[in-house]
């Protein structure tokens, strides 16, 4: 019998499992497939185009689950009209999903090295299945370095898991806030800061970075300046993502598409267009 395969432009049901409110303006929404067929999986730095029925769609990168739980977990900050219908949904209401899309983290080609992630505001939720992906593999890899940014310790997001990593994984945590409150009592200042205070080999360093544009901008000048090579830094690009598929050329990057050759571009590849306004 002849089969008709869906059109990657067709958003396929998933039921919200869990809704979990991360700070003041974001939150988690935790989907499940509600066709059983539909697999789950995905790899370290890929996204979702995830679609509020009647208003549109965006692309939002997979944050977990982290190990134990199930399903698909998209951390979002509601910031637009899409962002702000997704945050009106509840447990066991309906959102269309299209992916999982793009390009991962190099989890295998970093064994053996450090590992430098850098996050600024909500990117650390890209970075978060490439730290549980290392995780898994403790033993697979050297140093494992978290330098996070965000503007208001009230910002921090997954700071429950913080401990854990520390405690249980050794990696070392190192937080910064752009402006402190009375109870602050960590480091002020840019996340590029926190580079020199941690403890890796550059030379034989991978680093993975996602927040702001001018944040990666000024975090790879300073991990330059330590001498990590430019082809073991690796930035991800979600700006300007409309069709996912390579089709509307809304995403163009050069002469990539963000959506189909990236998310992550390795530093090298890209440096020559990273940071032009008009690309």
């Amino acid at each position: 019998m002849e089969t008709t395969m869906q059109s990657p432009m067709t958003p396929w049901p998933y039921r919200i499992e869990k809704v979990i409110r991360e700070t003041h303006d974001t939150f988690s929404l935790n989907v499940v497939p509600k066709d059983s067929s539909r697999g789950m999986t995905f790899n370290p730095g890929q996204f979702n185009m995830l679609y509020a029925f009647g208003v549109g769609e965006v692309p939002i990168s997979i944050s977990g689950p982290k190990p134990g739980e199930q399903g698909m977990i998209h951390t979002i900050r509601d910031v637009g009209v899409v962002t702000g219908a997704l945050h009106q949904l509840k447990k066991d209401q309906t959102v269309g999903l299209r992916g999982p899309f793009g390009s991962a983290w190099p989890i295998e080609e970093s064994k053996g090295y450090d590992i430098v992630i850098m996050a600024g505001g909500i990117g650390l939720a890209p970075l978060r299945p490439a730290l549980y992906a290392l995780l898994d593999q403790r033993d697979k890899f050297g140093e494992i370095v978290l330098l996070y940014g965000v503007r208001k310790p009230e910002d921090l997001l997954f700071t429950k898991e913080f401990e854990t990593w520390r405690g249980k994984y050794g990696v070392q945590v190192k937080l910064t806030v752009d402006t402190a409150d009375r109870e602050w009592r960590g480091n002020v200042g840019v996340v590029n800061t926190l580079i020199q205070r941690a403890d890796f080999d550059p030379i034989n360093t991978v680093a993975m970075i996602c927040g702001p544009e001018v944040m990666m901008r000024f975090a790879v000048s300073e991990l330059k300046r330590q001498e990590v090579p430019e082809n073991q830094i690796f930035i991800t690009m979600e700006r300007n993502m409309k069709c996912a598929v390579g089709f509307c050329g809304h995403c163009q990057f050069g002469p990539a598409f963000i959506c189909k050759d990236g998310p992550i571009f390795r530093y090298d590849k890209v440096k020559q267009f990273f940071g032009i306004r008009e690309i």
